[in-house]
């Protein structure tokens, strides 16, 4: 485990503090597990984006089309209930 010394403006160092209180959990706790949060939101954020810039830059070509997988994916469809949500 690291230290990190974290400058908070006052509105949220106070709101960090009655959440805390309020919760009994500690302010720290409560901090590590917000960060992580956005660092696997960014992340799979990330990941998206890579994924799309693959797809755009693909768009068109043999690596775009996988006829075993169009035509596995056009056999479900033909196989789904129309009326099932």
């Amino acid at each position: 485990m690291k230290n990190f010394h974290v400058p908070l403006p006052e509105q949220t160092y106070t709101q960090l503090r009655a959440a805390s209180k309020s919760t009994e959990i500690p302010a720290t706790t409560i901090a590590r597990e917000a960060i992580d949060a956005w660092l696997k939101a960014r992340a799979r954020d990330e990941r998206r984006a890579a994924m799309a810039r693959y797809a755009d830059a693909v768009a068109g070509t043999i690596e775009d089309f996988d006829p075993d997988v169009e035509a596995a994916g056009l056999e479900s469809l033909a196989r789904m209930d129309p009326w099932r949500k």
